[in-house]
């Protein structure tokens, strides 16, 4: 069985430094049914294309007992089977044991690139699909990929066979490296649906643990966990339960849940076919944090508050970047504050890293003296939350008291709601929303806040600009006057120092 991954990001050659995988280099690996390799087709300037060969092994497969079961119900069907041939579970494992620190997002040589989105081209050339091509656009289009899954025929010389239970998929995207590796991990299985192996109750904390992010969010929630744990009915209840807690727990709720047809926030049991509507929703979802990281990493923050967390999705991306060494969830809920913990594993991270976490409690209308002296603050959809008569508390709290370096505010953009079908006009996004802001309230308050506070604003937006309308999502990013020139005369002196040493 064959998977490629190509980008044509450049360098493109840095996709090897991201797999950690040398490009000009053959490896092999050895694996419980066989062996995969890596190579590369091609690598230059700009594109690379990475290939994982998994050539499975019909003895070894076969002489595993119950734990590589073949699907096939004959006598023979552990040895005479399409292991060797089509994408399932033995590819998901050779993934999770080939590219493991890309699936963990961490790349010793190339850390900004492992934490950016990058153009992607995935193909997995015979995979079976047990639903079709429907349901492979289906699973795989929600999380920002464009999908192309052709039908494989029976036998080309005859075609009134039909079509056979396999399909030619290629994903077309730009999303983080990791972010793609743990799709495939575990949408690979969950198409094919039939696991070579014994699904243990361990497997619920690997799908939550490869689904942070996106799973819980997931118009086809329901069905992925269903199939990926091989439809163990208890095992499955138990992932969905935790799911629901950390969706429900991503409060306050992201500007895109909205339900279509009524504007509440939508609730979907995870069935169904996923609409236009439910793509851009979750596509929107995860642009937004990315924007928010990127306006993070471009202030030179190490020390990081998120005000507001809710179950901690932001801080799960914070806290897989390394560069962020003290990051800390604030939020007036104790029960989310829990959820955030959960979804972190705080109880089973190692001691360094659980030490560069912090979850504190606390209002954002009050002055609190343990938020003082960060150098950046996250208002990810928050303050459309607060009551109008509110916000001068917030303010103060926040840029008056606090004062970190830089301040990244997010938001939803009202006059873009006329683009959500079924939104009732003159109803927000969602029923907590106290207010929504048109384009130029936002750049009215933020210019108003950064004046009396000393700072500098940069206003931007997120997601896809409508030219009537704008973004759906708006941003700022407020940097505090003297932090700016602190940041250049750290830069002045970096680059002397590096002057310097070269000169010696």
């Amino acid at each position: 069985m064959l998977l490629t991954l190509t980008t044509t990001h450049r360098p493109a050659t840095d996709l090897g430094h991201l797999l950690v995988k040398h490009p000009d280099r053959v490896q092999t690996f050895d694996l419980p049914a066989g062996a995969a390799h890596v190579f590369y087709p091609e690598a230059d300037e700009a594109r690379c294309t990475a290939a994982l060969l998994v050539e499975v092994d019909p003895l070894k497969l076969g002489g595993g007992g119950r734990r590589n079961r073949a699907p096939e119900g004959f006598a023979l069907g552990q040895y005479v089977n399409d292991r060797p041939y089509a994408a399932s579970s033995l590819l998901s494992s050779a993934l999770s044991k080939v590219f493991r620190s890309a699936l963990r997002g961490e790349s010793r040589d190339r850390p900004e690139l492992a934490a950016s989105a990058i153009p992607l081209t995935v193909r997995v050339p015979v995979l079976r699909c047990r639903g079709g091509a429907e349901l492979a656009v289906r699973i795989f289009a929600p999380l920002g990929w464009t999908v192309t899954a052709t039908p494989i025929p029976l036998d080309e010389t005859y075609p009134e066979w039909g079509d056979s239970r396999y399909v030619d998929l290629t994903l077309t995207g730009t999303l983080r490296l990791a972010d793609a590796l743990n799709h495939l991990y575990v949408l690979l299985p969950v198409l094919d649906d039939a696991k070579h192996y014994w699904v243990a109750p361990d497997e619920v904390d690997k799908l939550l643990r490869a689904g942070a992010g996106w799973l819980a969010g997931h118009p086809e929630r329901g069905l992925i966990t269903r199939r990926y744990l091989a439809h163990r009915r208890a095992l499955a209840g138990e992932a969905m339960a935790r799911l629901t807690e950390l969706r429900l727990a991503d409060e306050p709720p992201a500007d895109d849940s909205i339900e279509p047809s009524t504007g509440e926030p939508a609730e979907s049991s995870g069935g169904g076919a996923g609409t236009a509507e439910d793509v851009r929703r979750a596509s929107l979802a995860v642009r937004r944090r990315e924007a928010v990281l990127a306006a993070l990493r471009d202030s030179g923050a190490s020390r990081v508050l998120d005000l507001g967390c809710g179950g901690g999705a932001l801080l799960t991306a914070l806290v897989a970047d390394r560069r962020f060494t003290e990051v800390v969830g604030v939020d007036v809920s104790d029960r989310s504050l829990g959820l955030a913990a959960r979804r972190l594993r705080l109880d089973r991270l190692p001691e360094r890293q659980r030490d560069r976490i912090r979850l504190w409690q606390s209002a954002l209308t009050y002055r609190d003296d343990r938020l003082r002296g960060y150098d950046a603050a996250v208002l990810m959809e928050v303050v459309e939350h607060l009551d109008p008569p509110r916000l001068p508390a917030l303010e103060d709290a926040v840029f008056g008291h606090a004062r970190p370096g830089t301040v990244v505010v997010t938001t939803p953009n009202v006059e873009y709601n006329v683009r959500y079908e079924g939104l009732v006009p003159g109803r927000f996004r969602h029923a907590d929303h106290r207010f929504e802001w048109t384009r130029a309230e936002f750049a009215a308050w933020v210019d108003r806040v950064a004046a009396a506070y000393g700072y500098t604003a940069v206003l931007g937006g997120v997601g896809d600009d409508d030219p009537e309308v704008g973004t759906p999502t708006q941003m700022a990013v407020l940097t505090r006057a003297e932090s700016t020139g602190r940041r250049d005369r750290a830069d002045r002196s970096d680059s002397n120092d590096r002057k310097e040493a070269t000169n010696r």
